[in-house]
């Protein structure tokens, strides 16, 4: 059966020991077993390492003038329709203040009472407020994370920091407002963040990246499968080789260099997408509400092309037996047509380019 080890660090006792604050004391060190573990903390920075032994090691430093009353709980939870053992910082606080993000941050969302949120039970727990200023529970916890090869962890943070180095196994990322930067993941990497900028390099394995607003970084990604959804900000991506590549953003530029894949499928409300591909791939379709668009290919493509635009230019350098042709669309074949190609843009200039 999995258990939970915890090991605690020194505190200084004595006659000063009255005076002295959380802050001061060493962190808190917790052994958690189980082949998956899922960690949740509502404010803090949060560093994600490699480690070795058998067990996945948590270092918390709490730090706030409230930090005292924060609770750090572990044990078996029910998540995802399975078992894990976790660990839980626990606020016994409706409204924490956090004056790191700034007078005029706010964030809410709901916790259940095991200090657990987010997932299929978004709409389960009591509604908590975490603001810059204002009156409220003022204290956070940092976490140290260290997972040995093999493990399937899951990282809960409302707002904060997230920092990943060198991970072997399946790690999902999920918070609610705050940065993320990964490098050095061998397995597999889901990043789901509300708002806030994810930053992601060097992975060997399938990658999903969802964010509702804040630009995305990809590069040097290798695996079966690359995933990126975005509400609002940028996607730049390089050094990309899949079997297929799906980018879906609300607003804002798509740029992708270096990319290999059987499958590319691009689609944006409004923005410019551009691509540069070192391969010809079976299948691409891009789309965009408004934004020009530049596809470069190798000279081999060979596939049905659809080229479809509500105001703008049609331009290739490619040779196009052309099957259709209108004011704002054409349809043909390159070469024996193996593939199929489809770009259309509301608003903007089509140009599919040889590279």
């Amino acid at each position: 059966m999995s258990s939970v080890r915890r090991c605690l660090g020194v505190v200084i006792l004595g006659a000063l020991g009255a005076h002295l604050t959380l802050e001061a004391q060493a962190p808190e060190r917790h052994l958690v077993s189980g082949e998956a573990v899922a960690i949740y903390n509502l404010v803090g920075r949060v560093t994600v390492t490699g480690g070795g032994g058998s067990d996945v090691a948590i270092e918390v430093s709490r730090r706030g003038a409230d930090a005292g009353r924060l609770a750090v709980e572990t044990g078996a939870i029910d998540h995802d329709g399975r078992q894990w053992q976790s660990l839980r910082v626990v606020y016994p606080s409706n409204r924490i203040v956090a004056t790191s993000l700034g007078s005029r941050s706010r964030t809410s969302l709901k916790v259940r009472r095991d200090g657990t949120f987010g997932d299929g039970g978004r709409d389960r727990g009591d509604e908590v407020v975490i603001a810059g200023s204002g009156s409220g529970m003022n204290a956070a916890a940092d976490l140290a994370v260290s997972i040995p090869p093999g493990k399937r962890v899951g990282l809960y943070l409302a707002v904060g920091e997230v920092t990943v180095t060198n991970v072997k196994g399946e790690l999902r990322i999920d918070v609610a407002s705050a940065p993320v930067t990964v490098s050095g993941v061998t397995g597999s990497l889901t990043v789901d963040a509300g708002s806030g900028a994810v930053d992601v390099r060097t992975i060997e394995g399938e990658l999903s990246v969802d964010t509702g607003s804040g630009r995305v970084v990809a590069l040097d990604i290798r695996g079966p499968r690359l995933v990126v959804e975005t509400g609002s900000g940028g996607f730049e991506g390089s050094g990309i080789t899949t079997q297929s590549v799906d980018v879906e953003s609300g607003s804002g530029d798509v740029s992708l260099s270096d990319v290999a894949a059987a499958s590319v499928s691009i689609e944006t409300g409004s923005g410019e997408v551009t691509l540069a591909l070192k391969q010809a791939p079976n299948l691409l379709a891009v789309e965009t509400g408004s934004g020009d668009v530049e596809i470069r290919v190798p000279g081999d493509l060979s596939a049905h092309v659809e080229f479809e635009t509500g105001s703008g230019d049609i331009e290739t350098d490619f040779s196009v037996t052309i099957r259709k042709y209108s004011r704002d669309s054409v349809r043909g074949q390159i070469g024996n047509g193996k593939g199929r190609v489809r770009i259309e843009t509301g608003s903007g200039d089509i140009r599919l380019l040889r590279s």
